[in-house]
């Protein structure tokens, strides 16, 4: 035996440690780069982009945002098995970007803030629970409302995702937890007051010119769009026109001398729309009459009758996760009969700027506190695929913080 073992292993410890290849330090240095860019997009901030018009123009297409984690607190992932980078689905493949096998329950980290009437928000998509793969941008409660059931499912492949691998929308946080909304004429009340649309919001105007003979040059000048996609104006007649536009813009349209008259464009009241949330063919309601109704809120209990169930339903049943039955005494809950029942989650009510080309609470309902993925802070770029070369970029739009 060996009784200067200390002295080899001080030997062994003076001995240069041997050198990591070049393609080591690479696979660290990109495991590392990995591992921080995912820490700071689950916990901190998140780079987004906007893919359609529902928030113009406080948001335009090709606007490029940064998302705050912190502002609301982090959500705890709750599918955490996931491929980096990749929401739902593989870039190339097409296939899953994330493992359901581990599945954990809603937690969220304390934040700056609670949520506020005007925030605008980014969550996950409430009706995305179930999707058609080969219709992913059409609804599927929507479609099987139309077609049914059994033709639905029979024509394409039909998915199920977890909360936080549904699709990313952003729309404008009208009513809070507790708070009472309705719509009348296209104006939003929140708890019996009037809330105007944002200046930078959108809007349908019908207007009227004294001639035929107009040069709608002069309307690009203002700010509207011509590009046959999408355009900001279509005719209706030989003299009239409906507009989509600001309240600001249209008051300059107003003001011109060869226009008759501006005025807005909503359903009639008592018009009843088929997909307009809580499809309750007992509840006249369309996109710019509806209400009152109440946003959930933790602890609060609502009696569970007619009149209440086609609005609270799907909160109960599949936002809450209990099982919901029909008796012939009343209600099921979890198996045990019930006439109320105390919300779990706060709930929110959001909508689009551009109020009649937007999918929003008007269509699916209350947003549940687990869905809600961050606040928008700033644009940090904006591209403008319609422009010329060198106005590709919006510059005006650079650094812009989002009200």
């Amino acid at each position: 035996m060996s009784w200067k073992f200390w002295q080899k292993n001080k030997a062994e410890n003076n001995k240069p440690k041997k050198k990591k290849s070049k393609s080591r330090e690479w696979v660290d240095a990109i495991l590392f780069a990995v591992i921080a860019a995912t820490i700071i997009r689950v916990f901190f901030i998140e780079a987004y982009t906007i893919p359609t018009g529902s928030m113009e123009r406080s948001l335009l297409i090709g606007d490029f945002l940064f998302v705050s984690k912190v502002n609301y607190g982090p959500r705890i992932p709750m599918t955490p098995v996931a491929f980096p980078f990749a929401h739902h689905t593989m870039p190339i493949t097409g296939t899953k970007a994330y493992w359901e096998g581990i599945q954990w329950d809603y937690r969220r980290l304390p934040g700056l803030s609670d949520i506020k009437r005007n925030d605008v928000v980014v969550f996950n998509y409430p009706q995305g629970d179930t999707v058609a793969l080969e219709q992913q941008e059409v609804d599927y409660y929507q479609m099987v409302r139309h077609s049914g059931w059994k033709s639905v499912n029979s024509q394409y492949t039909i998915v199920s995702r977890p909360v936080d691998k549904r699709e990313n929308y952003i729309k404008r946080c009208i009513a809070i937890a507790g708070d009472t909304v309705s719509m009348k004429a296209g104006t939003v009340s929140v708890n019996g007051k009037p809330e105007k649309l944002k200046k930078t919001g959108n809007f349908t105007y019908e207007v009227t010119f004294k001639t035929a003979d107009v040069n709608f040059g002069i309307f690009q000048d203002m700010g509207f769009s011509m590009r046959d996609a999408d355009p900001d104006i279509t005719q209706l007649s030989a003299s009239s026109y409906l507009f989509t536009g600001s309240e600001i813009m249209m008051d300059e349209v107003r003001k011109l001398d060869f226009v008759q008259s501006v005025k807005a464009v909503t359903r009639p009241e008592g018009e009843r729309e088929m997909d307009v949330f809580p499809f309750d063919p007992n509840r006249n309601w369309n996109v710019d009459n509806f209400g009152p109704i109440i946003i959930p809120k933790k602890g609060w209990t609502v009696k569970l009758d007619s009149a209440t169930m086609p609005l609270y339903e799907r909160s109960i049943r599949i936002y809450e996760g209990n099982k919901l039955e029909k008796s012939d005494n009343g209600w099921l809950i979890n198996g045990k009969p019930a006439d109320t029942y105390t919300f779990k989650m706060d709930y929110y009510w959001m909508m689009g700027d551009n109020r009649h080309n937007s999918l929003d609470s008007r269509y699916w309902g209350f947003v549940p506190e687990d869905h809600i993925v961050g606040k928008a802070l700033f644009i940090w770029m904006s591209f403008d695929t319609n422009g010329s070369f060198f106005s590709k970029i919006r510059w005006n739009r650079l650094l812009r913080g989002i009200h």
